[in-house]
Parts: C-alpha cells; structure tokens; sequence
C-alpha cells in the first residue's frame, strides 16, 4: 500500500477503509468486511467507539496479527465521541476502544464533533437533545489538552480532528500545544469543501475524506430532498465512461489525486477490492478539471440531531 507523511513523521496509506456501517450493518458484517478488506491489502482503518463494533473489529485484528500481518504496518484511528468530552472521560474512552481493539496504542485519536452534544445511536433526524449546546473553544480546548496527555503517554501516536469549521480551528488551533495531525471531514466530487481543504493544506494538516462516494448508504436521517448522487454526476460519469470504470473508482481517484485519504466502507468484497484501483492509477490534470465543475455544495452528513435549543437550522452547526 503506498502511503504519504504526516508532519510529525508518521506514515499513513492512502486509501483506509471505513467501519461506519451506516446503521445497516451489523457488528460482525463490518468485522466480516475488515477482515476481507486485510486481506485485500488495505492497512488503514477508521475505528470510532460511537459505532458499535471495535469489540468485533478487535478480534479481527487479533488475528490477523496472530497470521502475520504486523502491529507496525496497520494504521487504526479511533474518536472521542461527544458524551466523552468531560474530565478524564477522553481517557477512559481510548482505553475502552484500545480494550475493544486489542491494540496497546492507536495511531490517530479524534475528537468526533466539536460538540458535546449526545443523540441516541440509531436515532431518526429529528431527535435532539435538550442539553445540547453551541460550540465553545474554551470546552474543546479541554478536551483537546486530555488527548494531549494521551500523546504524551503514547496511548496515541497521532492527534486529530473532525467536522471542523475554520472558524473553530481559528478559535482552537492556535491555543493546542500538539497540532492535529489529520482532520477527517465529508468530502466527495458534489462537496469539495475547497476553502477548508486549503486551509489544512496551508496547516501542514492531512486531510481524511469521509463519504468519499456520496454516501449512498448512509442512514435515513441523513437523506434529504435535494441531495445529490455523485456517481451519477455528468462529470463523474464522463470520467468513468472514457476510462471504462466504475464511477466510484473515479470519486475515489478524485480524493487520492487532491491529496486527501478516502475512506470508503463497503459490504461487498468485489467493490472493497475495486475500489483499491483508485491508488493503482491517477486522473489527469484535465480530469481533475472535469470533476471540480461537480461541485454542487451539498453536504450530505448535516448534523441536525446536535442542534441545541435556540439554533436556527443545521447550518448553525456549520459556522
């Protein structure tokens, strides 16, 4: 598996598999599909407590360590989920995931939201917690110094970030004593975030692009009207038909190209082996060109059950 460098030296793959399962799978489907992913020849994979299998996906890892694959070569990223953003609940956090993953350290810890705001797994979109609230750089910052310590312990190797704005990471970044090394956000030909992507880029900060396909199984609580289907972009598909590829593999390739770490999750052994095509291969400058005019500002993941009393719209999570 190629791989490229994170600014503190750390090598990570550029393509990693995702285990969010999008409340269609279960537990040992998505171990069911790491295992095939391994030996299909992926060795990043993105872990998060909130989704309910690192117990199963841990015993997959097991393992495959028992058969040869080594700790050295797998880059595993797991995340604080939001009802773990009090004091000392980071730490015990990591180490349930590190229990549940039968690993002594993780490669890269996130914080999942910038918010401690909690919703139920499985909940439909119009949940909301009346204990939500808005962003707060001071509450982060103290989430943030815990992982710090954390790092410091060699617990994490890597420290990251997810589903920031840069006016958070304005408000944050320049507080942290350890930068991020990686900021997992949506990403996909119709979602280009290209100020937030430069904005990293300028920060010497690794980007990890999450629905890196659109997403198209992702939970009902997430469709909307007017949502956009990547693969069936006129871009995208004028790629895929003059490579003779599947559209996936051109979404994919978009994402290896600009630079970012996609992580698509796949049920299939088919597509989780096709889908490695988008490292065996790159678009052309013209190509790249093509699929910037997808662009369409539809972000699919809108974060509505966060919402606190008080907020407008999901756009509110979003400033």
């Amino acid at each position: 598996m190629d791989r490229v460098m994170l600014k503190n030296g750390k090598p990570l793959p550029k393509i990693g598999f995702g285990t969010f399962g999008s409340d269609r799978y279960s537990p040992d489907q998505v171990a069911g599909a790491v295992r095939f992913a391994l030996k299909a020849g992926y060795r990043m994979f993105d872990c998060a407590s909130v989704y309910g299998n690192e117990d199963k996906i841990g015993a997959v890892f097991a393992d495959a360590f028992e058969n040869g694959v080594r700790r050295e070569d797998i880059f595993v990223t797991s995340k604080v989920w939001n009802d773990a953003h009090g004091e000392g609940k980071p730490t015990e956090s990591l180490k349930k995931s590190l229990r549940d993953l039968r690993l002594d350290y993780i490669d890269a810890y996130f914080v999942h939201w910038p918010f401690p705001n909690y919703h139920a797994p499985g909940c439909d979109g119009d949940s909301r917690n009346p204990d939500s609230v808005p962003f707060s750089a001071d509450a982060y910052l103290a989430t943030w110094r815990e992982l710090e310590a954390l790092y410091d312990a060699g617990l994490a190797r890597s420290l990251g970030m997810s589903n920031m704005t840069i006016s958070k990471l304005d408000a944050v970044l320049p507080h942290t004593r350890i930068r991020p090394a990686l900021i997992e956000m949506e990403l996909h030909p119709s979602f280009q975030q290209a100020e937030l992507f430069d904005f990293c880029v300028d920060n010497g900060i690794k980007v990890i692009g999450y629905c890196p396909l659109g997403s198209p199984n992702r939970p009902e609580r997430d469709v909307a009207p007017g949502d956009v289907v990547d693969m069936e972009l006129p871009q995208v598909l004028k790629v895929s038909r003059a490579r003779n590829i599947h559209p996936a593999q051109v979404c994919l390739m978009w994402a290896v190209k600009r630079g970012a770490i996609p992580i698509p999750f796949s049920g299939s052994e088919r597509n989780i082996v096709s889908n490695l095509r988008c490292v065996e291969e790159e678009l052309t400058d013209g190509e790249m060109a093509i699929i910037s005019g997808a662009e369409r500002g539809c972000r699919l993941v809108k974060g509505q059950v966060f919402l606190w009393p008080g907020a407008m719209g999901w756009e509110d999570l979003w400033e």
